[in-house]
């Protein structure tokens, strides 16, 4: 990791990105199957609007997109999320595979040093899980 940033810098504690998906329910399954557990749930007349998943001490949220900027928006283009764990990689990727989460890449061993995989959500956020190096 770099060094600590000077302290006129931002020190943030905690950050959960949070993104806007067309099918709240596909998006779950597929998160489901990465291993990340549901916390909070924003509902409305019995209507699930949005979750906030945790994975250890991170969170990320999805919220159901409303469509008011039309159906035909694209996400996802341009954005990582890059997730560091000291658990299994191969071990992690097979139970994403059996719970039907198609890898884009790996597992592998990374040039700069670490293992890990890449997959991409239904809305074409992408997301890389990986360990570094010991």
């Amino acid at each position: 990791m770099s060094k600590t940033p000077p302290k006129s810098r931002l020190q943030a504690a905690f950050i959960a990105p949070g993104i806007t998906v067309n099918d709240l329910a596909k998006s779950l399954t597929f998160y489901e199957g990465l291993g990340f557990a549901v916390g909070e749930r924003w509902e409305d007349g019995g209507k699930l609007l949005g979750v906030m998943l945790h994975a250890g001490a991170c969170m990320y949220g999805l919220t159901q997109d409303d469509f008011a900027k039309g159906r035909d928006r694209v996400k996802g283009v341009g954005m990582r999320t890059w997730i560091s764990t000291e658990q299994d990689i191969d071990e992690l990727a097979a139970r994403a595979r059996a719970a039907g989460v198609a890898l884009d890449s790996g597992p592998e061993d990374y040039p700069w040093g670490g293992r890990g995989f890449a997959v991409t959500d239904p809305d074409g956020f992408k997301l890389t899980i990986s360990r570094e190096s010991k």
